[in-house]
């Protein structure tokens, strides 16, 4: 490249811009130990604005040097893990999202659940979400069905949606997915023409709702992208327990996103994504009654297998009132830790 060509490269190149803020009004030691370089950085964060983000950020930053330093990582170790997250951010499609099964097999998406969703007034618990959630499913009448081929053994899901007071919440909207009698959901079908074993519906006036569906099985989480790799390397199996997503919300309530788990699964106490809640595990009833299966839609007749369960969910004031209780008792925990 000529002389001229270079000087005429760097004439285009825009200069670093500033993003509005000036140093620290007060001054700061040099990051010369460790410890120096969290305390410069707490101090720093300790002029966010909004009191809740400076909480978290100052909280963060502490516990995760207080991991690197306890574990004394190493360069390549961390340069391992920043490959590693890249590589699951590169795995996420329109379908997939990696990210979403990273912090479910690591437990903080149900512990994220827990904390946000506190117990009260009999309300359905959460559940993770997982990462085969879509916009896209089909509205189905009650009693329609979420699957197109009919194949697995027949299941019908039936409840009420409530209050707390146990009054009944119509028009609620229910999604609800599923994987199929090979243990995948539609969207690990490279060929997916459209939404299948997913299904949306409205709870009727009386609150109640039934759909049909298949009884599910225990089915292996993927294995060939990076969290599968994490969860071999931890000699963790890939197996989550049989179950079934809903996903209910209606004006005014707690949007509840759940599962529920057959209860003859082997797999329910060791879930690699840690969603099974003793609230959620069911028992499904046998009906061998062909002319009741036919009755329901089932067009083969014969048995199927009944899932009996209310969802009950909280007002938005309700959640608000007890979340507010879990925040300041960590935040009292957190000033209590700070002072000692």
């Amino acid at each position: 490249m000529a002389h001229g060509d270079f000087d005429h490269t760097q004439d285009n190149v825009k200069p670093a811009a500033s993003n509005g803020i000036a140093p620290p009004s007060f001054p700061l030691p040099l990051p010369d130990s460790p410890d120096t370089i969290t305390a410069n950085l707490v101090l720093l964060i300790g002029q966010t604005p909004d009191p809740r983000l400076k909480f978290i950020y100052q909280l963060l930053v502490k516990h995760l040097h207080a991991f690197i330093k306890e574990s004394n990582l190493s360069t390549d170790e961390w340069m391992a893990a920043i490959q590693f997250l890249t590589r699951v951010g590169q795995a996420c499609t329109p379908v997939r999202q990696e990210m979403i099964f990273l912090s479910d097999v690591l437990g903080v998406s149900a512990l994220v659940d827990i904390l946000n969703s506190p117990v009260m007034g009999g309300a359905t618990e959460n559940s993770v979400l997982g990462p085969f959630f879509t916009e896209d499913a089909e509205d189905i009448e009650n009693g329609g069905s979420i699957a197109s081929d009919g194949k697995g053994e027949y299941m019908y899901v039936e409840g009420r949606v409530l209050t707390t007071e146990g009054e009944p919440i119509a028009g609620a909207v229910i999604n609800t997915w599923e994987a199929d009698d090979n243990g995948l959901y539609d969207t690990q079908y490279a060929d997916r023409t459209h939404p299948d074993y997913r299904g949306r519906l409205h709870s009727a006036k009386d609150g109640s709702f039934g759909f049909r569906a298949i009884v599910p099985l225990p089915y292996s989480v993927p294995v060939e992208g990076p969290i599968g790799e994490l969860l071999t390397s931890q000699g963790r199996h890939n197996i989550r327990p049989s179950h079934l997503h809903l996903m209910v919300e209606a004006p005014g309530y707690h949007e509840v996103i759940t599962s529920f788990y057959p209860d003859d699964c082997d797999y329910l106490t060791s879930d690699p994504v840690f969603g099974v809640k003793k609230s959620l595990v069911v028992k499904l009833e046998q009906v061998d009654d062909d002319v009741e299966a036919r009755k329901r839609g089932f067009p083969k007749g014969g048995s199927f297998k009944l899932l009996k369960r209310d969802i009950v969910l909280l007002t938005e004031e309700q959640l608000r009132f007890a979340r507010q209780q879990v925040i300041r008792e960590s935040e009292k925990l957190y000033l209590q830790t700070k002072n000692d």
